[in-house]
């Protein structure tokens, strides 16, 4: 065994520890609902007619979301897997993946510049004669919304299955002059449909748990998700009878889309092939090439117009008065702060749960209480996924309440529940680099002695360091345009700037928003290219995935 026994039991002490922080910050927020609540939230939930209002609405902003990202994904996801050589195929895939990474407020202004009643594409339609232009606000603009993050998503996901297509598919389809049709059929449509359960299962939880979308393109009280009404429940009406019941009601309805997810079973291999390069000829006619032109054309589009407007709008403020102002700085303080402290908790107590899992793999014998705590440690990275957000953040105002002014500890909430959002993320990025890093150097570090402080200075940090300011660079981005858990302690003394952006849209100064947003766009958009910054891409045919 590489590992002493003293080191096996500091990595397992150190994720007993970790295990125990993150469950119990959750489940003092989930007990102090149920306490608050007791049998009277239930029953309002059984009967509410506005929660049951609610609770259709999140349902069916939910389900066509999820069905209009993956049927309008699917041909995007074709035309770019039938072209391999179409120009700027690479920063159309790249385009793909700005979104995902993009502050959804931010989005939302983007999609507001386009579809808005003053928007581009408004404007345009009321020239040309269309006296009822396209609403962004309400179902229409959620579901806008919610296609823009997540199409790309779904995209690709579905080009990355199309591209694992054994190289001798294409040629058997070659030679028996398949036509298009029949393609998709026998080969794409089978290499897509194992994908779907996955994919669709995990928009429909995004657009479920769907808050700053809603809040900023909802539309009233017809247009209200359970998270939005939660909000509502308690910045505006304040009651918090109703905001107990909605909180509840959104912890089963996550359970229950987490265990519809569990009951998919993961895509089959295709199995061993002859390593051919891919050469699809059904792309290769000028109807298809044109066809599949004209479909990116408009993917590019729907994508990028968006954040054209974004960039736009941006440098139409007066950036220099809005530097000038104090009001910036202590936003800008304060979310640096707080995505900067939320990053290094998360990176933390994720090494710490990666180092006990991997002390417990590499035991000879694991009984069960070994592998039910490797389970637990691993379910933990992802019970923000259980208790979204806004519903930690209402379950510890319940609990707050009874010791005065719950807002007085909105920073450290803040950074908690946002480490608690970051950690999926820095766990799935961390752990297996971690496991490599120690099969690389662990042998060689016991056969020279070298041990706790010297290793991590000469060997974990310069092996690890990539992945770990990686995860720092993501994590902190995620943290730094979250609006969700700010969405509640927001106040005049507790600003980040995501909260600045969407109080002067409240109080009607666009251009300040505008320009604000820009801003931010620009800090989240560099710590992305920090944290993927001297990772390999793929420049060649295959694409970027």
């Amino acid at each position: 065994m590489l590992q002493t026994a003293a080191e096996r039991q500091r990595a397992l002490t150190g994720g007993a520890i970790s295990l125990a922080a993150v469950t119990l910050f959750v489940g003092l927020a989930a007990f102090s609902l149920l306490f608050a609540g007791g049998g009277a939230a239930i029953v309002g939930i059984l009967f509410d007619p506005y929660i049951l209002r609610v609770l259709r609405f999140t349902l069916l902003q939910a389900l066509l979301s999820t069905a209009l990202s993956i049927v309008f994904a699917i041909p995007v996801a074709r035309a770019l897997a039938r072209q391999p050589h179409f120009l700027g195929r690479i920063w159309i895939i790249r385009l793909m993946a700005v979104p995902m990474g993009l502050p959804v407020l931010i989005g939302a202004l983007g999609l507001i510049g386009i579809w808005g009643r003053q928007g581009l594409l408004n404007s345009l339609m009321m020239k040309i004669g269309l006296d009822e232009p396209v609403s962004i606000y309400g179902l229409t603009g959620i579901l806008l919304a919610h296609v823009f993050f997540n199409l790309p998503l779904a995209c690709r996901l579905m080009l990355a299955g199309l591209e694992r297509v054994p190289a001798e598919y294409w040629l058997m389809a070659s030679g028996l002059g398949m036509r298009p049709r029949s393609v998709f059929r026998f080969i794409e449509w089978p290499a897509i449909r194992p994908l779907i359960p996955g994919i669709a299962g995990l928009i429909f939880m995004l657009c479920a748990t769907s808050f700053t979308l809603v809040l900023t393109l909802g539309g009233g009280p017809a247009a209200t998700t359970i998270e939005v009404a939660i909000y509502q429940s308690l910045r505006f009406d304040f009651d918090p009878g109703r905001a107990i019941a909605l909180s509840l009601l959104q912890i089963a309805l996550t359970a229950m889309i987490l265990g519809a997810m569990a009951l998919f079973p993961p895509a089959g291999d295709e199995g061993l092939t002859e390593g051919r390069d891919i050469k699809r000829l059904d792309g290769k006619g000028q109807c298809a090439r044109l066809a599949d032109s004209l479909l990116l054309l408009i993917a590019v589009l729907f994508l990028g117009l968006p954040l054209v407007s974004i960039i736009a709008a941006g440098l139409h403020a007066d950036l220099i008065k809005l530097l000038q102002e104090p009001i910036f700085w202590q936003s800008a303080g304060m979310s640096l702060a707080i995505s900067l402290s939320a990053a290094l908790l998360s990176i933390v107590l994720s090494m710490a749960m990666i180092r006990a899992r991997h002390a417990i793999l590499s035991k000879r014998r694991r009984g069960v209480t070994d592998r039910s705590f490797f389970t637990a440690m691993g379910g933990a990275s992802s019970m923000v996924l259980l208790v979204p957000p806004i519903v930690l953040a209402t379950g510890w105002f319940m609990a707050l309440r009874p010791f005065g002014d719950a807002t007085r500890f909105a920073a450290v909430l803040v950074v908690l529940i946002n480490m608690l959002m970051a950690l999926p993320f820095v766990m799935r990025v961390l752990e297996p680099a971690y496991i490599v890093h120690q099969r690389r150097t662990q042998k060689l570090a016991a056969s020279l002695g070298i041990a706790r402080a010297a290793r991590l200075r000469l060997i974990d940090w310069p092996g690890l360091k990539k992945p770990l300011l990686t995860a720092l660079s993501f994590a902190m981005a995620l943290s730094l345009g979250d609006l969700g858990a700010v969405a509640l302690f927001g106040s005049e003394g507790f600003v980040t700037l995501p909260w600045l952006v969407y109080s002067r849209m409240g109080s009607y100064r666009t251009n300040d928003a505008d320009g604000l947003a820009l801003i931010l766009g620009i800090i989240c958009l560099l710590l992305t290219i920090a944290g993927t910054a001297g990772q390999p891409t793929r420049e060649n045919g295959d694409g970027d995935r």
